[in-house]
Formats: structure tokens, C-alpha cells, sequence
């Protein structure tokens, strides 16, 4: 294998062939990302910190274990890079904001333990959304390390809070990344960076070691080259874990020892494009099209029910919690984005009675969204009505869309965004599928078959030197 761009844009499964043929060894290849890392890491606003030296330990010892005969598996000798919200020892974790920018918390979130277990390599701490969004940014710019830009066309932004994860695997400085997301943060950069974005089910991951931003919301998800490699990341990281007590006990195995039988039943939202951009609506048309190849689509209309204002009722109850010495001590102060200096103290308006009612009635929420999903392998949306916005100054009026995204994550159901193409102006769409809570397997498989139809997750931004 040359060491070019080829490497760059490669899958989990290509570079592992590479590394157990004997084409490359996981240190020339942890040495390629970090180099690549520390040319376009700044240009993009991506990285915080870039963790050489144990990289380069971590990637040894993979090349020492695979000449030994013990390989512990897909991940094995294989570089990524961690959204800073997940704790790592020695190496700082900012969670994305100037008061914490040299501040170690010494022990490892249990995902980037289990991705040690497995063999990957840590190159980077990635850039994130101050705070995970958590005090209500109006802009880009509300990130430590400046506005997160896009690799397709780098004055506009990247998406939150997950930016750097998105940017970082779209640019090609990390094959698979960590990101996020409490209401659109996985989702959303993978929309707007091209790259494929899974969102587990709530619990599928433990958040132990993570910084929390809603205790009953958060979920931790994988964002890479493909579908597939989403499924052989999260297989490493889902599972119990006694250190976080909402993690479910239900198994997970990726690929799945039963295979998803075809033709898929769908769904697609009636009118859920209707308002979006133009191109965002065109490129899911077309997307449409390819699965009718695959499956049967139904039009539907999710229920008629409080999602939205449920999951927003919750996350500013929650968030006012998590924030609340930080609020007491003034430390707000210090956040980069002039609207996150105060905008956490609205939260603790959010009345008692508010927050209880909400949590009363998501249960029948859930029951309610199941039911919806129950007859369906996935129901069709996109993510993001719009391309990515800009990059400087506040988020203005945007095309919009039909989101489950609202539903999806105050009922904690998966999801999965793979990109359909790219607007006139050069910038990504994509298209999302939801499904039933632990139906990872079956919106991966429909995922997959999309990408085994089209190229649009090959696709590769022209990074100008």
C-alpha cells in the first residue's frame, strides 16, 4: 500500500488487510495520520491535542501482539480520534472550553478503554462545541479551539458538538472518530461532512468517564468511512459496564450471526423534504429511488405527540444540574461564545413540576414510537433541512425538514446518517434511518445496502495544500 491519500480515505477493513498482509505496519501507519493530523488539524479548527507519544506506544504494541499471533480483532493497530468530552489520563480533556484547557482527569472513559482492549490506536483529542451545546451557542464559533471548519469548503462550519469528529474523518486525519450526541450531535456533522454517523440506542454505550450534558439523553456513537466500519466500532465499544448503571445488559455482535432478509419495508415521512434546500431535497429524492430497488416505501405521519417538548424540557432540567457549579462559581465567564455566559442560568427557570411531568410521560412516548417504527426496517428523513451553515457569526434562517430527531433521542432509539451526494456548491448531503431501540443491525444492514449501490461515502473533499 503507497502511502497517499489512498490510506487517507481507507476503510477499517482495507487498513487491517494491510497492516496483517504485511504492507504496512500499525506504526507507519499511526505516523501517516498523526502527520496528517499536524498539517490540516489547524487548518480546520479540528484537534486540541494530538496524542504522539501514546499513539505511537499503543501502535508498537499492536505491531508486536499481530507478529506474536494475538490480534484482538478489526480495530487492532487501526488510529482514531476521541471527541475531548471523554476523559483520558495524562492527556488533557477540555470538554471544549478555555476554563478547563489544561485540566487531566486521571483515569480512561470506559469507550476509550474498551477501543484499548481492542487494539485502536488514540491520535487525537478532538475538537468539540464548548460544553456539548449545553449553555444554548448561536454560533460556530462557541469552541475552544475557533469554529470547526469544513473540509468540503472550509468557510463553512463542520456541525455540532461533534465538529471535529465530523471534520476529522471527512478530511481523512483519522479513519473512525467518537462523537456524541444528546439531540443532534452525531447526526449532524456526519450530515454536513460527508461521513457515515451511528447513533446507538440509549445504554447500547456506556458514558462512564464522558462529560454529561443530560443524564437520561446522552448517547456515544461512532463516526467513520462507512456503515460497516460504524458497525465494527460499535460492536468494540457497546455493552454492560458496572460504571455506569444506565447501560442495558442486552448483547450486542456486529455482523450479526443472522443476516436482515430482503426486500426492506421502509417508510418516509409525508412532506418531510417539502421545505428543505433544494439540494438536500433533490439528492434524497434520488436517494429514494435507489431503495425502492431495496425495499417497499410507505409514506407515514410519525404520532402526533410532545417529542420535542418533552426531550427540550429534560435536556435544560438536566443540563442546569450539570452546570451548576459551574454557573455558582462565575466560571461561565470564561466560555468563548458570549451567549454561553449566560445562557445556562435560563435553565434553572425550568420548574420542578416541568421537568417531572416530561419524564411522566415519556414512557408513553416511547411505547407510542415504538409501535411507529414496529412494521418498518427504517423510516427515511434526513438529518438536516440545509447544507452546512456558514462558519462566522450567528446561525441565520435555513431550509428546513420532518426530523425524528426529537422522538429518536428523547426515546433513545438509534439511528444511522450516510451521505447522498453533494449540492451545487460542493457540500453534503445526506439521508437518515431510524428504527426500533437495539435495531442497530437492521439500519446498518439497510445502510449497507445503500452504500454497496452508490459511492457517495467514497467521496473525498480536495484538501488545498
Amino acid at each position: 500500500m503507497n502511502m497517499d491519500e489512498d490510506i487517507a480515505y481507507s476503510t477499517i477493513a482495507a487498513l487491517g488487510g494491510a497492516i496483517r498482509s504485511g504492507a504496512i505496519t500499525a506504526v507507519e501507519l499511526a505516523r501517516f495520520f498523526l502527520a496528517r493530523l499536524e498539517k490540516y488539524g489547524s487548518r480546520y479548527n479540528c484537534v486540541v491535542t494530538i496524542t504522539r507519544d501514546l499513539a505511537l506506544e499503543q501502535a508498537e504494541r499492536a505491531d508486536r501482539e499481530l507478529k506474536a499471533g494475538k490480534d484482538r480483532g478489526p480495530l487492532h493497530g487501526i488510529p482514531y480520534g476521541a471527541k475531548d468530552l471523554l476523559s483520558t489520563r495524562v492527556i488533557p480533556t477540555t470538554w471544549g472550553c478555555a476554563p478547563y484547557k489544561d485540566r487531566v482527569i486521571d483515569h480512561d472513559a470506559t469507550v476509550i478503554r474498551k477501543l484499548r482492549d481492542a487494539g485502536a490506536v488514540l491520535t487525537a483529542k478532538l475538537a468539540m462545541i464548548e460544553l456539548a451545546g449545553g449553555m444554548g451557542y448561536r454560533q460556530a464559533n462557541a469552541c475552544l479551539t475557533g469554529p470547526c471548519r469544513n473540509p468540503w469548503k472550509p468557510s463553512q462550519w463542520s456541525g455540532g458538538s461533534s465538529s471535529g469528529s465530523g471534520a476529522a474523518v471527512a478530511a481523512g486525519l483519522v479513519p473512525f472518530a467518537i462523537g456524541t450526541e444528546t439531540w443532534g450531535s452525531i447526526t449532524t456533522p456526519s450530515s454536513y461532512c460527508g461521513v457515515s454517523g451511528l447513533r446507538p440506542t440509549y445504554g447500547r454505550v456506556s458514558r462512564s468517564g464522558a462529560m454529561a450534558l443530560s443524564w437520561t439523553l446522552d448517547k456515544i456513537g461512532p463516526m467513520a468511512r462507512s456503515a460497516h466500519d460504524c458497525g465494527l466500532i460499535l460492536n468494540a465499544i457497546a455493552g454492560e459496564d458496572p460504571d455506569d448503571a444506565s447501560t442495558s445488559n442486552r448483547p450486542y455482535a456486529y455482523p450479526p450471526a443472522d443476516r436482515l432478509d430482503r426486500p426492506f419495508k421502509f417508510a418516509v415521512l409525508k412532506n418531510g423534504v417539502s421545505n428543505a434546500n433544494g439540494d438536500v431535497k433533490a439528492n434524497f429524492n434520488a436517494a429514494i429511488e435507489i431503495l425502492k430497488t431495496l425495499g417497499s416505501i410507505e409514506e407515514v405521519d410519525p404520532p402526533s405527540l410532545p417529542f420535542a417538548q418533552a426531550a427540550s424540557t429534560i435536556l435544560s432540567a438536566e443540563s442546569a444540574s450539570v452546570y451548576e457549579e459551574m454557573l455558582e462559581s462565575g466560571i461561565v465567564a470564561q466560555l468563548t461564545a458570549p451567549e454561553d455566559r449566560i445562557g445556562g442560568y435560563a435553565d434553572h427557570a425550568t420548574l420542578a413540576t416541568d421537568y417531572l411531568r416530561a419524564q411522566r410521560i415519556r414512557a408513553k412516548l416511547c411505547r407510542e414510537l415504538d409501535r411507529f417504527f414496529e412494521p418498518f426496517d427504517a423510516v427515511l428523513t434526513v438529518p438536516t433541512g440545509d447544507t452546512a451553515p456558514t462558519a462566522e457569526g450567528t446561525f441565520g434562517g435555513r431550509g428546513h425538514a420532518r426530523s425524528l430527531g426529537g422522538p429518536g433521542n428523547v426515546c433513545g432509539t438509534p439511528a444511522i446518517v450516510i451521505p447522498t451526494g453533494l449540492s451545487k456548491d460542493g457540500l453534503p448531503t445526506a439521508i437518515e434511518f431510524d428504527g426500533r431501540a437495539y435495531s442497530e443491525n437492521r439500519l446498518l444492514a439497510v445502510a449497507i445496502a445503500f452504500q454497496t449501490a452508490t459511492a457517495w461515502h467514497s467521496a473525498r473533499p480536495r484538501l488545498d495544500d
